[in-house]
C-alpha cells in the first residue's frame, strides 16, 4: 500500500498479520465433504476448524480457546485441559481462511457453529465481540440466526445473554438428565447442578421467545438408555426446546462408544412421547478426527 507512509508501513509489517496463523495439517475426508485444519498460532498453541458440505450449506465449526477448562471426559479438548482464550481476530480468523477459499470456487460461509475447541461462553466478550464482526454489514455480513453457540451451561453467562436479547441460538450441551450422571461426564454440574442450569434456561426462553436446542452425545450403555431418555422429557416437558442427538464421536482418552441404530431410534421415541422433537446429527468427518481436539493431539502424540 504504497499510499500510507513508510513508517506506517514499517510498522504494520511488524506488528501485524493477515494470517491466522501456520497451518500444521489439512485433511480430508474421503466422500469430500469434510475438511478439517489444524492452525499452530504465533504463540504456539493449537486450534482446529472444521468445514463441513451439505447439499445447501456450508457450515463452519469454530474454535473459541486453545484447550478448554470443563474438562468433559468424553471430549478430546475437555481432555487437554486449557491454554488460552482466543482473540477476537483469531475467532474471525478461522471464518475468513474458509470464506476465502469457498469464495474461490463460488461458494461461501452459510452457517457457523461455535462448538469447536473451548467453552464460547467462558470467552464471553471475544465470543461475541466475534460474532458482532462477522454479522457486520461491512464484515462478512451473516445473519445473527446463522451462528450457534454452544455451552456446558455455565449460569451466569446464560442469564448474561438472555439479558442482551442476542439473535443467535444458543444450544446447551447436557448430555445427561441427573445430577450423579451428569457430574461423572461434565465436571461443570458440580457447579451448575441442572436444577439451577433449567432455571437459566427457562429464563432465557421467557426472555427471548427463542427455542433452545439441547445436545445429548449418546454414549452405549452410559446414557443412552430409555430410563435418561424419560428423565430428559421430564426436564424439558412444555418448554421451547429441541434435542440434538449425536452418536458419540470415540477419543483415545475415553472408553466409551457410540449408541446402536436401535438404542438411537428407542431414545427419540421416548422424547416423542413428552412431545419433545428431536433430531439424529449425521456423524461427519470420522476419518480425519474431525471431534474438536482430535487433530491435535494426534499431531502432538506423532
Amino acid at each position: 500500500m504504497t499510499s500510507l507512509p513508510g513508517a506506517l508501513r514499517e510498522r504494520l509489517a511488524a506488528e501485524t498479520t493477515l494470517a491466522i496463523g501456520d497451518i500444521v495439517l489439512r485433511q480430508d475426508s474421503r466422500d469430500g465433504l469434510t475438511t478439517k485444519v489444524l492452525f499452530r498460532l504465533p504463540d504456539g498453541q493449537f486450534i482446529e476448524t472444521v468445514l463441513m458440505a451439505y447439499e445447501k450449506r456450508r457450515t463452519l465449526c469454530i474454535s473459541t480457546q486453545a484447550g478448554c477448562a470443563m474438562g468433559c471426559v468424553f471430549c478430546a479438548t475437555g481432555q487437554m485441559g486449557f491454554m488460552r482464550h482466543l482473540s477476537v481476530a483469531e475467532i474471525v480468523g478461522q471464518v475468513i481462511y474458509f470464506a476465502r477459499e469457498l469464495a474461490a470456487r463460488g461458494e461461501h460461509v452459510t452457517n457457523i457453529v461455535m462448538m469447536g475447541m473451548g467453552e464460547p461462553l467462558h470467552n464471553y466478550d471475544n465470543t461475541l465481540a466475534a460474532v458482532d464482526r462477522l454479522t457486520d454489514a461491512a464484515g462478512l455480513n451473516l445473519g445473527a440466526r446463522k451462528i450457534t453457540i454452544s455451552t456446558v451451561g455455565l449460569v451466569p453467562a446464560i442469564r448474561r445473554y438472555a439479558d442482551e436479547q442476542r439473535q443467535t441460538p444458543l444450544a446447551i450441551s447436557l448430555h445427561a438428565a441427573d445430577d450423579e450422571e451428569r457430574g461423572r461426564l461434565l465436571p461443570v454440574n458440580r457447579r451448575w447442578p441442572i436444577a439451577e442450569l433449567m432455571d437459566a434456561c427457562r429464563y432465557y426462553v421467557e426472555k427471548t421467545g427463542r427455542r433452545l436446542t439441547f445436545e445429548w452425545a449418546l454414549i452405549a450403555g452410559e446414557n443412552d438408555t430409555e430410563e435418561q431418555a424419560h428423565k430428559l422429557g421430564g426436564l424439558l416437558r412444555g418448554m421451547l426446546a429441541h434435542v440434538n442427538l449425536i452418536p458419540l464421536n470415540p477419543t483415545a482418552g475415553y472408553g466409551g462408544a457410540p449408541s446402536s441404530p436401535e438404542r438411537v431410534a428407542r431414545f427419540q421415541a421416548a422424547l416423542e412421547s413428552y412431545g419433545i422433537s428431536s433430531t439424529v446429527r449425521v456423524r461427519r468427518g470420522i476419518d480425519i478426527q474431525a471431534g474438536c481436539g482430535q487433530l491435535r493431539d494426534r499431531h502432538l502424540a506423532k
